[in-house]
């Protein structure tokens, strides 16, 4: 049996959930400043629950971003530490298709507007819908895609911009308090094909121009 390591800390939340034995393990940190300082701490406390280390590990499964910078770089510098030093394969995958993957099991909804709160005025967005991600970017709540009342919404976003992106994608539900979790990421993998395996982790930034934007 498999023994896969889910990490997440792209956003404000920090989670680990570990995959042993068929049972999952897992842990799940909100409303705490620097959250994503803590994941070292909890991968230890997964690892000793289930009685394994990290060299006992089949696979390390992620979030690479869209998210808050620090969140995204410790998510990776983790998976590359432990991956490097034990030659452990990685599968990383969009925050956004976390989340959408996540609202699908939770609320049996297959068709998902991911809204996660950018700052400066603007959200990361990806329409989630027959179990895959069909677009990601960086988005004005105001230019994001029309889309229909079969959508539900989810995510940080919705609550920072309720109105404008309910008046553009004219969506009637939506559900800001919904966050990434680690324990969604162990399903994901296992679905996935081995041969989709990070040769390196990396992250990825929707954003890339924050010094400029700041200087003016």
């Amino acid at each position: 049996m498999k023994n896969i390591l889910a990490i997440d800390t792209c956003t404000e939340v920090c989670s680990v959930s570990l995959y042993t034995n068929g049972v999952k393990i897992s842990r799940f940190v909100k409303d705490v400043a620097k959250s994503s300082g803590l994941i070292l701490p909890l991968c230890g406390e997964v690892f000793s629950e289930a009685d394994i280390t990290v060299a006992d590990l089949d696979g390390i499964a992620y979030t690479k971003g869209p998210g808050a910078f620090t969140g995204v770089r410790m998510c990776i510098g983790v998976v590359q530490g432990m991956s490097l030093a034990h030659d452990i394969p990685t599968m990383g995958f969009s925050t956004l298709e976390l989340v959408g993957f996540g609202a699908t099991k939770k609320y049996n909804c297959d068709k998902v507007a991911v809204a996660l709160d950018a700052r400066m005025g603007e959200v990361y967005w990806g329409v989630y819908q027959d179990q895959k991600l069909s677009n990601e970017s960086l988005k004005n709540p105001s230019e994001v895609d029309v889309l229909n009342q079969d959508f539900i919404g989810v995510g940080t976003g919705w609550g920072v911009y309720e109105a404008e992106l309910s008046k553009q994608a004219d969506i009637k539900q939506s559900i800001s308090d919904f966050y990434p979790k680690a324990e969604n990421l162990i399903d994901l993998y296992l679905n996935q094909n081995s041969a989709d395996t990070d040769e390196l982790p990396l992250p990825t930034y929707l954003r890339n121009n924050v010094a400029q934007k700041s200087l003016k």
